[in-house]
């Protein structure tokens, strides 16, 4: 029966559960969460058996680029939704309400952004690491910061990716919290160091079906146990849980429609365009339009996932209100709320409780593995084979897999290590937003700014992460002493919140009975939305500072393909008449030529067209033509 209001609900029903125990699974909710794991460990194991021998790398970190773009699609999507996002976008929209929910918003532009620009110059390049971009923009050393930064993000995360969700379900189900780490680990180092890129796709495919089993089966069970998700909504609605569009443009507060919508459209970007593990996807697709045709095939997907969280979180808000919690839910931190109250409405259903396990543990075999493989693809393209070259095919295929497997055992080690931090763990997980928009400013700062140099590229990467760091570790150990922010209906709890679709966890702003802080206080207490804006804007504004000082690309060679023509794009929007009037029409011209020359013609076997080599001399050094990659040099006269 529908809750009439708020205050009718003070009673909790005597119908509801309210054992304090840990639930246990039943024989069919082991069977339903192993079936998980050996149906992911032999998709791998059969593309890593199917032409045992005749592998090469190519296969193994690029899937031979002969990949659909529905299977792309859906690995993209399974990498973005981790089981930290399963278990805490419902908690959030649980605690504050739906403005999360306008996060939405920020998906056009920040997918629409990497399909038209940033594909678009990293397939025609032919890459294998999106790190590769740098060297031919700027030099060995900044592809080898880039790398190295990148690479530190990644192993940091992957170990707390492992350990929390594995920390959560032992707390609630009373699952063997190293059993589920180990097991998570090995299953994923094996179909990913033997089965390669191509293996990582498919079981992607497959864990993101479970994933969104799971997740419909609470949402239904859920609705149906408190009168309809129309019972959900008015309750919701009468309990002030449903926002409306907060249109408050002032940065340091947390959830705005702006903050949202458009602060999260640079933390799109640093996901969708630059990261390593989402480039790999784009690069194995079998052509240019499969690829952007797979980033658009995301939207509709993240639309539905974030849409799944969003209203478990609202079930688990009209749930509550009309059954009470046991005393170790409301002493529950946030991540564990969406398995007690999973555990408590599946009860007495086999097999569903391990089905959400299993949707839960797909969502860290998803993100582990694609971190494994792409972490081993920037060691093997960017470390070794440039100091390396004469590495044979066989070895370099047999070292691809050894450092996937390696990078398995440091994520292990990294768990443990995790679960010595205390309430470090909070910041560690943080690591991964807080360097995600340095590496966009880095790029951006090569693709649309033509006189940037390699000097202004390394200090920037510098001063982004520096200030990311600054405010983001500041933000975190100011606010961890605060005081707790109220929780609705009888929920006690800490003051930190999963921030899940950056995969990282910060500290809650002040609340209304808290003084507005200044000075340093103030800078701390910007919203981690802003994050990847404000550390991505860091490095562009250095970069091209320091760039200026020591002379811009004068004197350097400057391969067009690497630069995206902002200002022609821009100019060809303006009617002639008003290009005549600025004096920029042969200027115009001239550059949208050059655009032509940026993306050569593809043969029909997806190669680079070669051009004459009268158009263009063949350079010596970092910027040599790499395999099927020809380079074209564009001489600057000037800044």
């Amino acid at each position: 029966m529908c809750v009439d209001s708020c205050s009718s609900t003070s009673s909790p029903l005597p119908t509801g559960p309210s054992s304090p125990d840990r639930s246990t699974f039943s024989t069919v909710d082991y069977v339903v969460f192993v079936l998980l794991l050996v149906f992911s460990l032999a998709i791998g194991l059969y593309h890593a058996c199917r032409g045992w021998g005749r592998h090469t790398v190519g296969q193994l970190l690029l899937a031979d680029r002969k990949m659909g773009c529905l299977p792309v699609a859906l690995s993209l999507l399974a990498t973005f939704q981790s089981a930290v996002a399963i278990l805490g976008v419902p908690s959030e929209i649980y605690r504050f309400g739906t403005q999360y929910w306008f996060l939405g918003c920020s998906y056009i532009l920040g997918l629409l952004i990497p399909a038209h620009i940033f594909i678009p110059i990293f397939y025609r390049l032919h890459l294998t690491s999106a790190y590769e971009y740098l060297e031919l923009r700027f030099n060995k050393a900044v592809r080898v910061c880039g790398t190295v930064t990148f690479i530190f993000q990644m192993v940091i995360y992957m170990g707390v990716v492992l350990y929390a969700p594995s920390l959560a379900l032992n707390a609630v189900t009373g699952f063997d919290l190293w059993m589920s780490v180990l097991t998570l680990g090995i299953v994923c180092t094996i179909y990913t160091a033997l089965g390669g890129l191509k293996a990582v796709i498919w079981t992607d495919v497959f864990q993101t079906l479970v994933m969104f089993l799971g997740q419909l089966a609470v949402i239904i069970v859920g609705s149906a146990k408190v009168g309809g998700l129309g019972c959900v909504w008015k309750l919701a609605s009468e309990c002030d849980r449903i926002s409306g569009i907060e249109l408050d443009p002032d940065p340091f507060v947390r959830h705005t429609f702006w903050t949202l919508a458009f602060g999260g459209v640079f933390m799109m970007l640093s996901l969708y365009g630059v990261n390593q593990a989402q480039v790999q996807r784009y690069l194995s697709s079998r052509t240019e339009k499969a690829a952007i045709l797979s980033c658009y095939a995301v939207f509709p997907c993240q639309q539905v996932a974030l849409c799944m969280g969003s209203l478990i979180g609202l079930v688990m808000f009209a749930y509550y209100m009309q059954f009470p919690m046991s005393p170790q839910q409301q002493q529950a931190a946030p991540d564990q709320f969406v398995l007690y109250f999973v555990m408590d409405l599946l009860k007495g259903l086999p097999g569903l409780p391990g089905l959400f396990v299993a949707c839960l543990f797909s969502g860290s075999l998803s993100t582990i593995s694609s971190a494994f493989n792409s972490l081993a693809t920037v060691t093997m393209e960017d470390l070794i084979r440039p100091w390396f070259p004469e590495v044979s095919e066989v070895r370099a295929t047999m070292l691809s897999r050894v450092l996937a497997f390696s990078y398995g055992l440091i994520c292990l080690g990294m768990a443990y290590i995790s679960s010595h931090l205390g309430p470090v763990l909070q910041a560690a997980i943080s690591i991964f937003g807080m360097v995600g928009g340095p590496l966009l400013g880095l790029f951006c700062l090569g693709m649309f700014f033509p006189c940037a140099n390699p000097t202004g590229a390394i200090v920037g990467l510098l001063s982004g992460l520096l200030m990311a760091f600054w405010i983001g570790v500041g933000s975190i150990v100011t606010n961890m002493g605060s005081s707790r922010p109220p929780l609705p209906s009888n929920v006690t709890s800490s003051s930190l919140s999963y921030n899940l679709t950056t995969f990282s966890t910060t500290a809650l702003m002040h609340t209304t009975s808290r003084p507005r802080p200044v000075g340093l206080q103030r800078l701390y207490s910007l919203s981690y939305m802003w994050y990847s804006a404000h550390n991505s804007t860091t490095v562009i504004l250095v970069g091209l500072a320091v760039s200026l000082l020591t002379g811009g690309m004068r004197g350097r060679t400057l391969d067009p393909r690497t630069i995206y023509p902002v200002w022609p794009r821009l100019l060809a929007l303006l009617p002639v008449s008003w290009q005549k009037k600025l004096h920029c029409k042969s200027c115009t011209q001239e550059d949208l030529s050059l655009d032509n020359s940026i993306f050569p013609e593809k043969m029909s076997n997806g190669t680079l067209r070669d051009m004459d080599e009268k158009e263009a001399p063949v350079p010596e050094g970092p910027l040599a033509p790499q395999g099927n990659s020809p380079t074209f040099i564009l001489q600057e006269t000037s800044l």
